[in-house]
């Protein structure tokens, strides 16, 4: 299936995902809408800390292991975008802190992935997340884009309803949120995905150079603004109500760090993220009619946008998605 050069697309969801996906689409000559009823930059995209980070994410999330090749191939694709978006790029690394035992941890790990041992990753990146949501958003309104605070309820032969009552045409539904979509009702694949509640921390920390340091259990991410220590995860839950006991064991890892930082000021971020049971997103076509999957992202929503912006673009435009189209799938759970 694919979109004529008239069709009319909706894409539910405003973080990095449907962002990127509404401005690759709109420069394609689509017409695109762009839903969602989050004030711009408080989606779990804005309050990330915008980690593109392979492999920081292989060597501390057990489910990205497998995917280190892909998760650089995505990681690959942003110096273009990001220096057509005017969005900075933190190219200073990852650096590993912590105890003997726990560094000797970490380097058996890069070891069975093939990597040297060492006290820095150079590979890894960040961005600021909050910024380059707003660059992804007026480039998209520049290409035409419309973002519309409206909340998509439900999309059936070719009929897109809104919580406030609206019903509009549209020829395709992208459906590109995290939390609040996985019951099935709009697209079946959804039922595969599983909530994680993320908190993270704000304080100031004037002292902080510019590499992200890592350590047991917590990882200290410099901003523009701020100092971000992050992240929980907290699976099977999707509420966004700060919760100081799911965030103790963060602020101790923080504080063995960083003696010196202010935890008892810091601001507490809450964002929900959708997981798949691999940790990759699901990309393609819905058994939905109209329907267009580009969700579960896990913890890196910001590190795949740009590939599957393009993956969409190219499924909706009749193009080839590229070689990572079977490993994200979007029926694939279906298939198993």
């Amino acid at each position: 299936m694919q979109s004529d050069d008239g069709a009319k697309i909706a894409v539910a969801g405003a973080g990095a995902f449907g962002s990127a996906v509404a401005l690759r689409l709109a420069q394609a000559g689509r017409a695109v809408t762009v839903f969602d009823p989050s004030p711009p930059g408080l989606n779990a995209s804005g309050v990330a800390a915008g980690m593109l980070a392979p492999v920081s994410e292989a060597l501390f999330d057990p489910l990205s292991r497998d995917h280190l090749p892909l998760m650089r191939r995505a990681r690959d694709l942003w110096p273009d975008f990001a220096e057509a978006l005017a969005i900075a790029l933190s190219r200073a690394g990852v650096r590993l802190e912590g105890s003997k035992a726990w560094r000797a941890e970490v380097a058996a790990r890069l070891e069975q992935l093939g990597l040297a041992a060492g006290d820095t990753i150079a590979e890894d990146w960040r961005l600021e997340a909050r910024s380059a949501l707003t660059n992804l958003r007026a480039a998209a309104e520049d290409v035409g884009a419309v973002f519309d605070p409206g909340e998509v309820v439900s999309f059936e032969s070719g009929a897109l309803t809104l919580t406030d009552g609206r019903v509009e045409s549209f020829d395709v539904l992208v459906l590109a949120t995290g939390p609040g979509v996985r019951d099935g009702r709009i697209a079946p694949e959804t039922s595969a995905l599983a909530p994680i509640k993320g908190q993270i921390l704000r304080t100031s920390a004037p002292d902080h150079d510019a590499a992200v340091v890592r350590g047991q259990g917590v990882y200290l991410a410099p901003g523009e603004a701020a100092l971000s220590i992050g992240a929980t995860m907290e699976a099977g839950r999707d509420d966004l109500a700060p919760d100081a006991s799911a965030t103790q064991a963060l602020r101790r890892a923080a504080q063995d760090l960083r003696p010196g930082l202010d935890l008892d000021h810091a601001v507490v971020e809450v964002g929900v993220r959708a997981t798949t049971p691999d940790g990759l997103p699901l990309v393609g076509w819905s058994r939905a009619p109209g329907v267009m999957l580009a969700v579960g992202a896990r913890r890196n929503g910001w590190l795949f946008a740009p590939l599957v912006a393009d993956m969409v673009a190219a499924y909706l435009t009749s193009d080839n998605p590229g070689p990572d189209a079977a490993a994200l799938d979007a029926r694939r759970f279906e298939k198993a």
